[in-house]
């Protein structure tokens, strides 16, 4: 089975990376019987584009044949595409080996909507308090 996971870097180590779409590369792993048996990198090459990035990463990762995705967060059209072609996606954290090792345990939580990530109360996005900048 093939997973891939968005990644900070090009190895094992690398931390899962918090953003699909926007992530600098994927880790595409082949498990067989509960082991990592070999991962290559991919450059995500979707990761700079103006706009569409969910999309031609979606695209990206679906051409390698994987039916497992691990990410931080999945947005609206990644997460449809996905939804088209039969591939489940879950929200990891920590190492590329760790969050592989957890899906692998049961431990991930399945993204079934689309969605930012997380972001603990009162650390939004915007310049806050509802003020306009001028």
């Amino acid at each position: 089975m093939k997973i891939a996971i968005s990644s900070t870097g090009k190895d094992l180590e690398s931390q899962v990376g918090m953003v699909f779409g926007r992530c600098k590369y994927f880790i595409i792993v082949d498990v067989e019987e509960k082991e990592i048996k070999n991962y290559e990198a991919l450059e995500n090459t979707a990761s700079t584009q103006f706009g569409g990035a969910g999309i031609a990463a979606a695209e990206l990762v679906g051409n390698q044949g994987v039916k497992i995705v691990i990410t931080g967060a999945l947005g609206p059209r990644a997460f449809g595409i996905f939804n088209q072609i039969g591939i489940k996606a879950y929200k990891g954290t920590g190492t590329i080996k760790k969050a592989v090792e957890d899906y692998l345990e049961g431990k991930l939580q399945e993204i079934t909507a689309p969605g930012p990530m997380q972001t603990p109360p009162g650390m939004g996005r915007g310049a806050g308090m509802g003020r306009r900048q001028i």
